[in-house]
C-alpha cells in the first residue's frame, strides 16, 4: 500500500509530534527515536523526489505547463532548483552548516545549470537533510537557530523542509505526466 504524500506528511507530523514530546519526557534514548524517525522520513521524501528528477528528460527541464492559469509557474528545473535550495536553507541551520554559496531566497547558485548540476544540488540538499536528522539529540530538540532574522527548533526546519519537499514532489509528479512520463514511484 502506497501512502499518498499529503497523508504521509501528516501522519509523520503527527509520529515525530509525539516523538519529540516522548523525547523531552524520557531523555537522550527516546531523542535518538526521533531523530531516527526524521532519517527515515528524510529518506523516504528523497526515494521519491530524486527519482521524478532523473526521470525527466534533459530536453524538457525547461518543461513548464502554459495557458490560463499556468502563467508564470516554475519550469520543471526551476521545481527541483527551488526545493533543493529550500533544503539547503533549512537543513544547513539544523546541522550546523553553511548553505552552498549563492543559495539564497530558496534560489540555487546560477552556477546550477543543466541536468547533471541539478541534480548533484539536490542530492546534496537531501544529504544535508540526513546529516541534520543524524544530529537530532536531546539538546538539539530545543535548541534554537536563527534562520533569516527567525529562531526555530531544529525538528521545526526539518519538518518545514520535509512538508516543502513533499508538496513540490507532487508538482514535479504532474510535470513529468503532462509530458507522458509515469512517475517512477508509480512504476
Amino acid at each position: 500500500m502506497m501512502i499518498p504524500v499529503r497523508a504521509g506528511a501528516s501522519l509523520a507530523f503527527l509520529l515525530l509530534s509525539g516523538s519529540l514530546a516522548a523525547a523531552q519526557i524520557a531523555g537522550t534514548a527516546e531523542s535518538r527515536a526521533t531523530g531516527r524517525a526524521f532519517e527515515f522520513w528524510v529518506s523516504r521524501i528523497e526515494s521519491l523526489v530524486v527519482p521524478a528528477a532523473e526521470a525527466m528528460p534533459d530536453s524538457l527541464y525547461s518543461f513548464a505547463p502554459g495557458g490560463g492559469g499556468f502563467k508564470g509557474v516554475r519550469t520543471f528545473a526551476e521545481q527541483v532548483k527551488h526545493l533543493a535550495a529550500n533544503n539547503y536553507e533549512l537543513g544547513a541551520p539544523a546541522a550546523g552548516e553553511k548553505a552552498p554559496a549563492g543559495t539564497q531566497n530558496e534560489r540555487a547558485p546560477d552556477s546550477v545549470r543543466n541536468k547533471a548540476d541539478i541534480i548533484a544540488y539536490l542530492k546534496g540538499s537531501f544529504a544535508v537533510l540526513h546529516r541534520a536528522a543524524a544530529a537530532v539529540n536531546e539538546h538539539s530538540l530545543t535548541e534554537v537557530v536563527a534562520v533569516n532574522g527567525k529562531e526555530y527548533t531544529c525538528p521545526y526546519l526539518l519538518m518545514d523542509a520535509l512538508a516543502h519537499s513533499s508538496n513540490h514532489y507532487g508538482q514535479m509528479v504532474e510535470y513529468l505526466r503532462m509530458n507522458g512520463i509515469v512517475p517512477p514511484a508509480s512504476r
